[in-house]
């Protein structure tokens, strides 16, 4: 016996409430800039060469400066302009909370995270490379201050995670489970529906 097998919703709704195309961009750099940097200090930890992993080092602080600029520029364009599609109605309460919870607190990651490693940085006391440029040493090594700002660097560095993971598990949760639109709100691909 035959059973039709119920048609599933496409990712994208035709007509449904989308990100700007800005706002999907910043988002996907974003996320590119993160792996980038993440990548960057894990390989580090495991170079045995003192030239690559500076150069990596460099890459990691580059990478955490662009981020920092680029949320700055997210926090900006949302305020200004940016289009936020409302979750659907069928959202529980409780989740509603939790992923406008989890948006802030990944806002003020990003933005305070690059902060702790420039000041640990600027703590070490020695110039170093940035963004293909030289910080100059503004102030003598402090020891104390360097240790702390790397021990809050790395905390948060690891709350960072978890959240983008939440994020991003709960962003596949609607896109394939719920099959609700959410996912498909930040898919550039989404944009255009195909046509046959």
């Amino acid at each position: 016996m035959d059973h039709a097998e119920t048609p599933r919703a496409p990712l994208v709704a035709s007509g449904a409430p989308r990100y700007d195309g800005l706002s999907m961009a910043l988002h996907w750099l974003t996320l590119g800039l993160l792996i980038v940097l993440f990548g960057a200090i894990w390989a580090r930890e495991r170079a045995s060469d003192g030239d690559a992993a500076l150069a990596l080092l460099t890459i990691h602080r580059s990478a955490g400066a662009l981020v920092w600029a680029v949320t700055l520029a997210r926090l900006a364009w949302k305020v200004r302009g940016g289009r936020t599609p409302a979750l659907p109605s069928s959202t529980p309460r409780m989740q509603r909370w939790a992923a406008r919870a989890n948006e802030y607190a990944l806002y003020l990651l990003l933005a305070v995270q690059p902060v702790t490693g420039f000041v640990q940085s600027v703590a070490r006391g020695k110039p170093f490379p940035l963004l293909g440029l030289s910080v100059p040493a503004v102030m003598a090594r402090d020891k104390d201050l360097s240790h702390l700002f790397h021990a809050v660097h790395e905390a948060s560095a690891t709350v960072l995670l978890i959240l983008v993971g939440l994020h991003a598990c709960a962003a596949l949760f609607h896109g394939l489970v719920l099959r609700d639109g959410v996912l498909g709100t930040m898919l550039p691909a989404g944009r255009r529906p195909l046509r046959k």
